[in-house]
């Protein structure tokens, strides 16, 4: 007897440009184990949109001319809290170093891609965000956190430490691991761990800081300077 089918992951594309969301869709329809079910032409009609499709991760413009990005993405994420954790937001960018992005991913994105991320790498990171984990490099965390630096930075410090300072010894283990952008398998080859203990310590972590997801961990581990 066969295996059943994967479900595929189902895409919500959020993007001004008429042309950019007839590629993607051109694009993700034709990847295995991806859907692209519906699409956004603002964040506006996010709410909506959300409300119609179900979608499981949204790939999501920054600059849009009514509702950015930024703020339709917390609205995603305050979707996903009512609606069980889905959908996961990926940010579109065109530059890595635009301010929004942080803005974004602080607000709960799972990750970001350029424009012109090939499409195997778009199709393999909706795979990642929709299985919960990040992707989010800490090469890149590190100069987008640089190149936003301000005089608030030492006050975001001490919060940072501050918030970290209530976790146990294993649970900051973790949290400096998804600092560095580590998987949840090399988190558990590292910490001799099985990548369930390693997800129930996530699960744990998410919890305890009032986070929603990995990348904001990891964040909050740059911003205290443990990484």
């Amino acid at each position: 007897m066969s295996a059943p089918a994967a479900v595929p992951v189902r895409v919500l594309l959020v993007d001004d440009d008429p042309l950019v969301r007839s590629a993607l869709t051109l694009m993700l329809d034709g990847a295995p184990g991806v859907r692209v079910v519906g699409e956004a032409a603002d964040g506006a009609e996010v709410p909506e949109a959300l409300h119609a499709h179900s979608p499981d991760v949204v790939l999501m413009d920054l600059r849009m001319p009514r509702v950015d990005g930024v703020a339709a993405t917390r609205t995603a994420r305050e979707h996903a809290a009512r609606t069980g954790g889905r959908p996961e937001v990926i940010v579109l960018t065109t530059f890595d170093t635009d301010d929004h992005v942080l803005d974004a991913l602080r607000a709960g994105a799972a990750g970001f891609l350029l424009k012109d991320t090939p499409p195997a790498e778009i199709v393999r990171a909706i795979g990642l965000v929709a299985a919960g984990e990040g992707m989010l490099s800490p090469t890149v965390t590190k100069r987008l956190i640089a190149h936003v630096a301000d005089a608030s930075a030492h006050d975001r410090r001490r919060s940072a430490s501050g918030r970290l300072d209530d976790l146990t010894e294993r649970e900051l283990q973790v949290a400096i691991a998804l600092g560095r952008g580590a998987s949840n398998a090399e988190i558990g080859a590292e910490l001799h761990m099985s990548v369930a203990t390693v997800k129930a310590h996530v699960s744990r972590l998410l919890q305890k800081l009032d986070l929603t997801n990995r990348v904001q961990v990891a964040l909050l581990v740059h911003d205290a300077g443990l990484t």
